[in-house]
């Protein structure tokens, strides 16, 4: 993919450099590891959300010793603000490198990430918007050209034979998604016109909605890094959501369920996640996973995956055999910063290693061996 605009250069040295972020999803993360590798921090936050960067994680002196993680904090009326031309300066000016996360591409858009952001982003910013259903080459397609298994699709309500999972977006939030579940067309019917009734979606939500086939299995996120410096695949852990208000429906028995779900709908929105670890003997199935997915990457979306993404899973029983069904992609940082009280990142480092430390460990590298080109678009 050719580049959509000029982005600017670096000065050389990384303790010079500034990593930066958005102030959300994951950036205590990303400075946390930042700072340990002797980096400084900027977070871009936005009014009435900046505390948690400005306040409680500001880097400041209690009496001799130093605490907190974030230097500097830009405060933006918007998120979208960011690509103002006094705000690109600033960055500029900071000799910053930007870490995106989910956050990044809901907020600002991949359309400005690509054309109207020339901040050096470490990865590749063209392939953000494969995590979006409605581009050519999302994730769905590369993961088919991957030979990754993934839930069957269902073209039209009309083909709904059995148990499907109906992805549409809310109507306050079109970023996150109100799921529900249908049998038969039928049922399909009755339930979407129930929720765009209550106001929980809308009727053009409804008609660009993901149907697929519903799995049931053990759902693991594995959170991985791809090194374009050492050519190689890690594993740096593994994780399961927490979600609102699913997690407290499943945690009433079916009786009270029934009852409730008359009053409530179920709802999927991620609000934290719980470290977690696979069976050891399952590992070579994940790796292979994704390396085939780095393989096809670098065919569509040159030069490919650089740093963090994550393969959303389910795994299966069927006839005694396991198999790994991804649901959903994610090509930038994860959204849990517990992957490192897993032990998949000792095992490979001899040492816990968090993502945010992770990419900046890859920043100096690259700068010292003066190939930071191969790891920021």
């Amino acid at each position: 993919m050719g580049r959509h605009t000029k982005v600017c250069g670096l000065k050389k040295g990384y303790k010079m450099l500034t990593i930066a972020t958005l102030g959300s999803h994951s950036a205590l993360d990303i400075c946390d590891g930042a700072k340990a590798e002797g980096f400084k921090t900027l977070v871009v936050a936005q009014k009435k959300r900046e505390k948690t960067y400005t306040q409680y994680y500001k880097i400041r002196k209690h009496g001799k010793k130093e605490v907190g993680i974030v230097d500097e904090v830009l405060v933006l009326d918007r998120f979208s603000d960011i690509i103002k031309k006094e705000n690109i300066a600033y960055l500029k000016k900071k000799n910053s490198i930007f870490v995106p996360s989910r956050s990044f591409s809901v907020y600002v858009g991949n359309e400005n990430i690509e054309k109207n952001f020339p901040i050096p982003i470490f990865g590749n910013r063209f392939l953000l918007k494969a995590e979006e259903r409605n581009v050519k080459q999302n994730q769905y397609s590369l993961l088919e050209k991957a030979k990754i298994d993934a839930p069957h699709r269902i073209p039209t309500p009309n083909k709904i034979t059995k148990l499907c999972i109906v992805k549409v977006s809310e109507a306050k939030r079109t970023y996150e998604r109100a799921f529900f579940l249908a049998n038969s067309y039928e049922e399909y019917v009755n339930k979407s016109q129930h929720l765009i009734k209550t106001g929980i979606i809308t009727k053009a939500g409804l008609e660009t909605a993901h149907i697929e086939q519903f799995v049931v299995g053990a759902q693991f996120n594995f959170n991985f890094f791809y090194s374009p410096i050492n050519e190689e695949l890690e594993l740096l852990g593994i994780d399961t959501r927490r979600q609102t208000n699913l997690d407290g429906l499943l945690h009433i028995t079916a009786d009270v369920q029934l009852e409730a779900l008359k009053q409530i709908h179920a709802s999927y929105i991620e609000i934290g996640h719980i470290a977690s670890t696979i069976r050891e003997s399952f590992l070579e199935k994940v790796f292979a996973a994704g390396e085939r997915l780095i393989k096809v990457c670098k065919c569509e979306y040159k030069p490919g995956i650089i740093g963090p993404f994550a393969l959303q899973c389910a795994i299966c029983e069927e006839n005694g055999k396991e198999n790994l069904i991804v649901f959903d992609v994610s090509f930038r940082m994860p959204g849990s910063p517990g992957t490192r009280f897993t032990p998949y990142s000792s095992y490979l480092f001899r040492e816990p290693i968090s993502f945010g430390r992770r990419i900046a460990i890859e920043i100096k590298n690259a700068i010292k061996a003066r190939r930071i080109d191969e790891i920021t678009s």
